[in-house]
């Protein structure tokens, strides 16, 4: 039976021997999701484009919504709620497909040369297309109604990439116990909506009495928006000690969820 190393080089080696095959299966999943449409990949722009609009309109026409702290800026809501959104748009695509994500390429299971382990990686980087088209927009929206941004926009990256990791390590986990446990699908459409409204998305946490303010640090979105938001919008540089706490985490999650993954898929073909 073939051996699966489980350590942390093997996971970055794998990327690195793999490197085409997950570029073009990332093409493959980007082209294929508006495979038949008039608009093909261009509804990956009009989605956001739109939803935008719908924001601005109902939070700054409709509900009158400010940020706290923030000015009387009718769009600032919109801009600060769709950074946001970002963030939860891309942890939400990878965990809600990782469950599924074996069980979708039963197919590859039965080829040993195909490195499952990138499956993964692949819907990550179909996210993370899509979260650069939804900065794009915001970054547009932003220079057209206030001018240019801070020059902390340009530290997005550094913020993402540790979220990214984890979120990495979190659907290695799923996909594989996705295979054993069917209802891991099923939870995790629960666990998502619940983290959608228990994370600063439609609110500041000052919003919060100060003694449930630490609940929404339970959640892993509310570090990554913060941050996010801070460099997109605020102007502002995060503290140095969070983002280190918060990378360590991310590469002990990616180790720990390659690892497992590594261990107990030689048993897949078994159950499926």
């Amino acid at each position: 039976m073939q051996r699966f190393s489980p350590s942390v080089i093997e996971m970055v080696a794998s990327h690195w021997r793999n490197r085409n095959l997950i570029r073009n299966l990332i093409v493959r999943e980007v082209v294929g999701r508006y495979k038949g449409s008039t608009l093909g990949v261009l509804w990956s722009l009009v989605t956001p484009i739109f939803m935008l609009i719908v924001y601005t309109f109902v939070f700054s026409e409709v509900f009158n919504a400010r940020w706290g702290g923030g000015s009387d800026s009718k769009t600032e809501f919109a801009l600060i709620l769709f950074a946001g959104l970002m963030i939860f748009n891309l942890f939400a695509e990878c965990i809600s497909r990782a469950p599924g994500l074996v069980l979708a390429n039963v197919n590859y299971v039965k080829k040993v040369i195909f490195p499952l382990e990138v499956l993964p990686v692949v819907v990550l980087g179909s996210a993370l297309f899509h979260f650069s088209v939804s900065f794009l927009v915001w970054l547009t929206a932003y220079v057209y109604l206030n001018g240019m941004p801070h020059w902390t926009v340009v530290l997005l990256p550094l913020i993402v990439a540790p979220f990214a990791l984890f979120v990495l390590g979190l659907s290695w986990l799923l996909a594989s116990v996705g295979v054993f446990l069917r209802d891991v699908g099923q939870l995790i459409i629960i666990v998502v909506q619940v983290l959608m409204f228990m994370s600063p998305i439609f609110y500041p946490i000052t919003a919060l009495p100060e003694h449930f303010r630490h609940l929404l640090y339970l959640s892993p979105l509310t570090l990554p928006i913060e941050m996010a938001r801070k460099v997109m919008y605020w102007g502002e540089v995060p503290d140095i000690g969070p983002w280190l706490i918060a990378s360590a985490v991310a590469l002990c999650v990616a180790a720990l969820g390659f690892a497992w993954f590594q261990k107990t898929r030689k048993g897949f073909s078994d159950v499926l």
